[in-house]
């Protein structure tokens, strides 16, 4: 492509080389430009572009997009000087591609807890509807059944970009993508033309991102800000800060709920640990997903779906087909009668809402028994409070490690241990490897009990001091259920 034509509606100040120059490639990553690429110099939270320009240069960048131009200009590189280049760099990762989010509907999906639930059911339902469908979210990428490794919940602009454009060349009429607060800060979605964006719910997490809630909030608000006024904004009403999001929003206000008023309602009809019965919309409908939080999953996907103009009995008769995501709330059941549940619950709301619906449906007798760790080099401040809300909603805990990263496990064990009042400690228990943390849970556990193992769900992998070593929680405990 030509420069002239990349820089189509980009924002430059200045301009120092020539515009009759072809690009072949676009990246912010100096490691991986090559002849006739277009270097974005990008500043990072750990490192700035603008330190690698020279060597960008002796790879072969013939552009350069920077927020400073350097001191010596190289008469053979052409270099436009702009105000953010991180956002810069998802309009030209846009016009690169040729703008494929135009091309398709693409619904987005920001939230603390429900964002890969929500994507997926979404995805599931509309090809189930017949439809041909892209998904990008944490636990994977998929273009119909081709699936492609997720390494990010929002994936930079230029692996975002490519990754629609391929939809789009496959047929895609729909996508459904994951949008994290972190991806609206970093401008990752920059550039993108959003058919529709949904809010979940907004709890204590990221804050060592963040720094404060308040930022939090903010980030997530910034996506509907953004949106069109030919998008929708389908938020929920029951979360004090879901009116927040549609505040500033061009887009069509819809919201769902089950408590409050709403333009999308839902009751929990019967719940079972195998599905339940929902009322939506005055209709009856039993899906295979549990729990008081995937209630609301369900409802903003039937919103949506009604928004995007589909037809509600086919919507509800495909809701009740339909599977959630993988690694929430999956269950394995030992051969004594022991229910094992994965969950990727690792904030203290997603904690909770795990635990009660647990606590809904156990019956009388049975005990719950909660492997849970926490994240290293993330958000310190919400271990105790998980630690906390554990011991509360269950009978005996095991505190574990779960990809401690650089950081020292026992050092977050102790932290865990901070939520934990001196009178419960004798329901506590610790065990740093988590392996052995499980085997220990599920022989603690009498037939009947009831075994959450909480924090990495789909994960496959155990981060340790920059390594990841396979590890999947659902593979141990059926090796153990096996065993007994």
């Amino acid at each position: 492509m030509k420069l002239k034509e990349l820089l189509h509606a980009i924002p430059v100040k200045q301009l120092e080389g020539p515009l009759e120059v072809t690009v072949e490639s676009i990246c912010f990553d100096s490691r991986i430009v090559a002849s006739n690429s277009l270097f974005v110099a990008v500043r990072g939270v750990h490192t700035d572009g603008h330190l690698y320009i020279e060597k960008a240069i002796g790879l072969g960048a013939t552009v350069l997009v920077v927020e400073e131009l350097p001191e010596q200009l190289n008469e053979a590189v052409t270099y436009a000087l702009v105000d953010d280049s991180s956002y810069v760099l998802g309009l030209l990762a846009t016009n690169f591609y040729g703008d494929p989010s135009k091309e398709l509907k693409l619904v987005g999906v920001t939230g603390t807890n429900g964002k890969t639930t929500v994507a997926t059911l979404l995805f599931n339902l509309f090809d189930n509807l017949g439809y041909q469908v892209g998904l990008i979210s944490t636990v994977e990428n998929k273009i119909g059944d081709r699936i492609i490794p997720a390494t990010h919940t929002t994936p930079d602009p230029i692996a975002l970009n490519k990754l629609l454009r391929e939809m789009v060349e496959e047929g895609c009429d729909y996508c459904f993508m994951e949008v994290s607060s972190h991806a609206v800060v970093q401008q990752r979605i920059a550039g993108l033309r959003f058919a529709g964006g949904i809010f979940t719910n907004i709890t204590h997490d990221h804050l060592d991102f963040h720094g404060t809630f308040d930022n939090y909030i903010k980030a997530k608000k910034k996506f509907f800000d953004d949106l069109d006024r030919y998008a929708f904004a389908l938020t929920n009403a029951d979360d004090r800060n879901g009116n927040v999001m549609l505040q500033n929003t061009f887009a069509h206000k819809k919201t769902y709920g089950l408590k409050t008023m709403a333009d999308f309602k839902a009751k929990v009809v019967e719940s079972h640990f195998d599905g339940m019965l929902l009322h939506i919309d005055g209709h009856e409908v039993w899906v295979k997903l549990v729990g008081g939080f995937n209630a609301y999953n369900l409802l903003a996907v039937y919103g949506a779906a009604i928004l995007l103009e589909q037809e509600t009995v086919k919507v509800l008769t495909a809701m009740s087909e339909i599977a959630g995501a993988e690694g929430r709330f999956e269950t394995v059941r030992s051969q004594s009668g022991i229910v094992g549940i994965v969950d990727y619950a690792h904030t203290p709301d997603a904690v909770e809402n795990v635990l009660e619906t647990i606590r809904d449906l156990r019956s009388a007798g049975q005990q719950i028994i909660t492997v849970l760790g926490c994240g290293g080099d993330r958000d310190k401040t919400k271990r105790p409070e998980m630690a906390a809300v554990a011991v509360k909603l269950s009978d005996k805990v095991i505190i574990t490690s779960d990809n401690p990263r650089t950081e020292d496990p026992l050092a977050i064990i102790k932290d865990m241990e901070a939520g934990v009042d001196s009178r419960d400690r004798k329901n506590v228990f610790t065990i740093a490897e988590r392996k052995e943390a499980i085997r220990a849970a599920c022989h603690l556990a009498q037939p009947g009990d009831i075994v959450l193992v909480a924090g990495k769900g789909h994960e496959k992998y155990q981060e340790i001091q920059g390594v990841r070593h396979h590890f999947d929680d659902r593979e141990i405990l059926e090796e153990t259920f096996n065993e007994q």
